[in-house]
């Protein structure tokens, strides 16, 4: 299957209201938080050559976007969606290396960071050299943490006084990328962050006691 993925332009523009459908459709499905933009950010990036689309037979079928805080100390790639009926071709690993590729040009001494429920998303991140952190190495920068409050889950990031939620947190520092990995050296840096995940999960469960919301989460009740 053939896709054009490229950096973004104003001449995308027709296609950022599709964008924010993709996104609000995934949050509704998964239960969980991306957090919700307007068209118009969406075309505020694309002008500001820091998102990259993907597009078929005239159709945008993925997108994904940079941006920063504190300055040019972090930069996270957000928003990561592709169209259903496209899932599973191999589209979300191209677009996310195709915005790190771009976040390591535009901010090459950044660290670029994320948080996400998607396991195939951590998947990625890991192979592309993220490392699972806690939450306490992230920015601190209030104003991406604002980007948190359309989640269903925000109210848990509150009471843990943003020390852990549903996400998982990673980290690579752009200005120290890992030459390009062999698949031995991915299967073990995948197995060292699936340990670290299931660590988090041990602590989160001991907390989940104390708040209720978690608990029924972890346990998938309703």
């Amino acid at each position: 299957m053939q896709f054009l993925i490229t950096v973004a332009n104003s001449s995308h523009y027709q296609f950022a209201e599709a964008i924010c459908t993709m996104m609000a459709n995934a949050a509704k499905v998964r239960g969980t938080g991306i957090a919700k933009r307007t068209p118009d950010y969406i075309q505020q990036k694309m002008e500001e050559g820091k998102a990259i689309i993907a597009i078929t037979d005239d159709i945008v079928v993925g997108f994904c976007y940079i941006e920063s805080w504190e300055g040019r100390k972090y930069v996270a790639n957000s928003g990561l969606i592709v169209h259903p009926d496209y899932r599973k071709t191999g589209l979300a690993k191209r677009i996310k290396k195709a915005t790190f590729d771009l976040s390591k040009k535009k901010f090459p001494n950044a660290k670029l960071f994320g948080i996400t429920t998607s396991l195939s998303v951590m998947k990625i991140n890991s192979d592309l050299g993220y490392k699972p952190v806690t939450f306490s190495e992230l920015t601190k920068d209030e104003n991406f943490w604002k980007g948190c409050m359309s989640c269903t889950n925000y109210d848990i990031l509150q009471r843990t006084d943003r020390s852990m939620c549903i996400c998982t947190g990673m980290i690579c520092d752009l200005s120290n990328v890992p030459e390009k990995n062999v698949a031995k050296n991915e299967r073990k840096m995948w197995g060292k962050f699936t340990r670290f995940v299931a660590l988090q999960k041990i602590k989160i469960k001991k907390k989940a006691k104390l708040y209720p919301k978690l608990n029924k989460i972890i346990n998938n009740e309703k």
